[in-house]
């Protein structure tokens, strides 16, 4: 960008802000890998460029948090409130090395410009690096931010002259205040806070917050993956063009299950085989072929009924699941062995394996070569279903089930689901084999993340939004991550105890064992999980040539974030 074209974008902005536009920060790719620099202007204009940043939140002795409002003279998020400190570290000695030398060496010289803390004090503090996360978020249709933030915590007491031209206000919040804050309460109702600032809270400080101490020392590897952000919102999102791609695609899809299940002659058996597909759904698994195989390869209209096929596959393990588990709501709807009965569901299951396969020989878009793997990998997912389903069931007569265990389970009951998605779409696509790995290791890890994120929404969601009772897997004794980690606490959780295994149990039980999953760390743990499996999804799309298509992917694999929000 010629200095011309500098000059009008940022013609009628501060002078002294503009002047930092100049200064050059660092670009990193998906691991936060120095890859080179760009200037501040080039790395926030329109689509904008990944870059390295930081993010201090101080305390004070007394546990009081600093935060501060952003000064109008900004020329992003002008206005937001954010933490005490939030910049990038330069393309300069010092500041360009790597984390944490290189970021709290900019947190010093920012502490001193932004706050008026000189170096000589901020040397001497003890700064916790204790993460990363990566975001993107759009301040308006100019300007944008796409950062590896790194979260530096410090407690010490300090005398703060706040610099007007960067800073319109600063509070030191003790706890109260500070969830007044984040839950939009009292004064706060209507605050717009910086978006970065409710993901550091989110997946830094909320769980253990305000034992500081804990915090300090509870130090992320993994870079956390928060996709989308909305300047009002503390949600990662998907974005419009996997909103629009899911709208477009499900119709599609959709009706070849409709056309497909219309095979059946036999009317209560119909009835039976619709059932579930009368509850709505997203039709991920259906679409996720599709998806890859306009990111990889060729799509076409063959991609539609191998969606269709797994999905009417997948929909067959619902209802002999639900009969396993005498679930009796599915999608807001009653399982269809509660609709109908157990023989009729279990009936209903077996026609619909079959029209699964049968509508795959029967497609004239899928050639001969292909229909042979496509037939073998799906009937391979089936037996791994089966093999998880077992699994589970099992798990409830065991002492003790490990970690690895479940994770073992959830790979073969739902992950391989998603991996025989990705897999086929790029195969059907023309992929060469290492982006059909590539892909098989995606949706791998995107299943296992959208399992973990289910077991959280199980007991942090209602009846209403789950379209199944709230709950059910505590009370029913389920071997969740969840519950895996609270067993092997060595903490008493004298309800969650009382409430595990049940069968029933008040809903104010419910509620006090839930209670108890969050105090105990047991949620937190198996979201960091989910999110580890997050960022490895992410790691893989990053090996893609970069396209329309690929985006849509990102968006759908950040899409898993929402579900728990």
């Amino acid at each position: 960008m010629d200095d011309t074209d500098l000059t009008e974008v940022l013609q009628g902005h501060d002078e002294d802000q503009t002047g930092m536009m100049e200064e050059r920060c660092i670009l990193v790719d998906a691991e936060d890998r120095r890859t080179g620099s760009l200037s501040k202007i080039e790395c926030h204009l329109g689509q904008g460029h990944r870059h390295r940043a930081f993010s201090v939140v101080l305390f004070d002795l007394q546990g009081r948090l600093l935060i501060q409002r952003r000064a109008s003279e900004k020329i992003t998020f002008p206005g937001v409130w954010a933490n005490t400190c939030c910049s990038h570290p330069l393309d300069i000695p010092g500041e360009n090395a790597d984390p944490p030398g290189g970021v709290v060496a900019a947190a010093c010289r920012k502490l001193e410009q932004e706050l008026g803390i000189p170096k000589t004090v901020t040397s001497r503090w003890k700064f916790n690096h204790i993460g990363s996360f990566e975001y993107r978020c759009r301040w308006n249709q100019s300007w944008v931010e796409h950062e590896i933030d790194h979260v530096l915590i410090v407690q010490a007491e300090a005398e703060i002259h706040p610099n007007p031209n960067e800073i319109s206000e600063t509070r030191w919040l003790d706890p109260e205040d500070m969830g007044e804050m984040m839950n939009g309460a009292g004064h706060w109702g209507g605050t717009v806070i910086a978006p970065w600032f409710k993901m550091i809270w989110e997946h830094f400080l909320s769980p253990q917050y305000p034992d500081i101490d804990s915090i300090a020392k509870s130090a992320r590897e993994e870079i956390v993956r928060c996709g989308e952000l909305t300047i009002d919102s503390p949600s990662a999102i998907p974005g419009q063009s996997f909103l629009d791609a899911l709208g477009f695609h499900r119709k599609r899809v959709e009706g070849i299950i409709m056309d497909s299940l219309g095979k059946m002659q036999q009317e209560r058996l119909h009835g039976a085989m619709t059932h579930l597909f009368a509850g709505g759904g997203k039709r991920l698994r259906a679409i996720i072929p599709r998806l890859v195989g306009e990111a990889v390869g060729e799509a076409h209209d063959g991609h539609y009924t191998l969606g269709a096929s797994i999905e009417i596959i997948h929909n067959f393990t619902l209802v002999h699941d639900d009969i396993i588990d005498q679930d009796p709501i599915r999608r807001g709807l009653d399982a269809v062995h509660v609709a109908y009965d157990d023989a009729t569901a279990i009936n209903a299951g077996d026609a619909m394996l079959a029209v699964g396969f049968e509508i795959l020989a029967e497609s004239p878009e899928i050639d001969a070569d292909k229909l042979a793997f496509l037939v073998s990998t799906i009937g391979e997912m089936v037996r791994k279903v089966a093999e998880g389903q077992q699994d589970d069931i099992e798990f409830e007569q065991r002492n003790t089930v490990t970690e690895e265990d479940y994770i073992a389970m959830i790979t073969g009951k739902t992950s391989a689901m998603f991996e025989t998605c990705a897999t086929t779409g790029a195969i059907l696509a023309g992929a060469s084999d290492e982006i059909v790995d590539n892909m098989a290791i995606w949706g791998l890890n995107l299943g296992l993340c959208f399992q973990l994120m289910d077991d959280l929404i199980d007991i942090t969601g209602d009846t209403e939004t789950l379209g199944k009772p709230a709950g059910s897997d505590v009370v029913q004794g389920k071997r969740t991550l969840i519950a895996i980690h609270a067993l092997a606490s060595g903490l008493d959780l004298p309800n969650f105890r009382q409430v595990y295994g049940a069968g029933n149990c008040s809903d104010d039980d419910l509620a006090a064992a839930i209670r108890e999953l969050q105090e105990s760390g047991s949620t937190a743990y198996a979201r960091d999980r989910a999110m580890h499996h997050h960022s490895l999804a992410h790691r893989s799309l990053e090996l893609l040539d970069d396209n329309p298509a690929v985006q849509v992917l990102k968006e759908l694999t950040d899409f898993q974030l929402i579900r728990i929000n």
